[in-house]
């Protein structure tokens, strides 16, 4: 399969989750950020689990956890005290340095070198993340900034983990044990801080339904996939697309009005991402359109958990983070 299939296949992941503002405040019920995010995780693991029908063997089941909680757990806990405590525009503007932090992970844990060109084009990709969803009277709070670095860290370190230990099964196995882990992680965190959801209605379930098989299973599987193929820096820009999709979705969806800054940023963002691959293209001896180097067979969020809405962002979506 080539780079550029790869590329898309891998980029519709990021693209899915900037759908889940638009899901969650829609279908889901409020005030349940941990709840939902569990319940977004484990059972679509467990779904997958019985599918793929094959544990971890003895050795990895530390390294699946470890890749559970960075992937998953903390990053989803992180995600929702940042979307509580923040603008929905800070909140996603803190969550786009995660290729940043990506680069440099992958220098210290893989030997990446790293390339002046890539780190312009994720400075790039986060001004444009900025003029997408920052507004003029975003205000900071020192928790909820922490948080949203935290998050994007443990996003970015749970991606380039997720390269560094590649078990031999493929993809779907891999993604059904993170899932699992993650999400049996935020179990005990959302009975102990959320109370109990009351009956569900079919909105809710099929809200549920969407983010559990289409926003959890299915594009985490063309995450990590794309991680295995293309590598963390290259998978990481993609991230950019999240925001992107749900700018455009809350405009033909919810009837948002798309400013000039907002159409510059887009703009910026999709010519950091076209910066970024082209890089990655030429480190990796690949044309961007021609076939990729081969890697092993095994498979980041954006991430991501579903996005919770603050009072000051209303206006604008907050999206998936990315990392989910």
């Amino acid at each position: 399969m080539n780079r550029a299939t790869d590329l898309l296949l891998t980029g519709l992941a990021p693209a899915i989750w900037g759908s889940t503002y638009v899901v969650t405040t829609g279908l889901l019920p409020d005030g349940y950020p941990l709840t939902v995010a569990m319940l977004r995780a484990l059972p679509a693991g467990l779904l997958l689990l019985l599918w793929v029908r094959q544990l971890p063997q003895r050795g990895w089941w530390l390294r699946v956890f470890v890749l559970g909680a960075l992937n998953f757990s903390v990053f989803q806990a992180m995600l929702f005290v940042a979307a509580y405590r923040l603008p929905g525009g800070v909140a996603a503007t803190l969550g786009a340095v995660q290729p940043l932090i990506v680069i440099l992970f992958s220098r210290l844990l893989l030997g990446n070198a790293i390339r002046p060109v890539a780190v312009v084009a994720a400075i790039g990709g986060m001004a444009g993340v900025a003029l997408l969803v920052l507004t003029p009277k975003a205000a900071l709070d020192t928790a909820g900034v922490t948080a949203g670095l935290l998050g994007a860290a443990s996003m970015a370190l749970g991606t380039v983990l997720t390269r560094r230990w590649q078990p031999p099964v493929s993809a779907l196995t891999f993604t059904a044990w993170q899932l699992v882990a993650g999400g049996i992680l935020l179990l005990p965190v959302a009975l102990w801080y959320e109370p109990p959801l009351g009956p569900l209605t079919q909105a809710n379930v099929l809200g549920f339904l969407y983010l559990g098989l289409v926003g959890t299973a299915l594009t985490y599987v063309l995450w990590f996939r794309g991680i295995a193929r293309l590598g963390p820096p290259a998978v990481a820009s993609l991230g950019f697309l999240s925001p992107v999709s749900a700018v455009l979705l809350g405009w033909g969806l919810l009837d948002q009005w798309l400013s000039a800054p907002q159409l510059a940023g887009m703009v910026l963002v999709l010519v950091s991402m076209w910066l970024s691959q082209r890089g990655a293209a030429v480190r990796t001896g690949a044309p961007a359109m021609e076939q990729a180097p081969s890697s092993p067979p095994s498979p980041p969020s954006p991430p991501l958990a579903a996005s919770t809405r603050s009072p000051s962002s209303a206006s604008s979506p907050s999206p998936d983070s990315p990392r989910a």
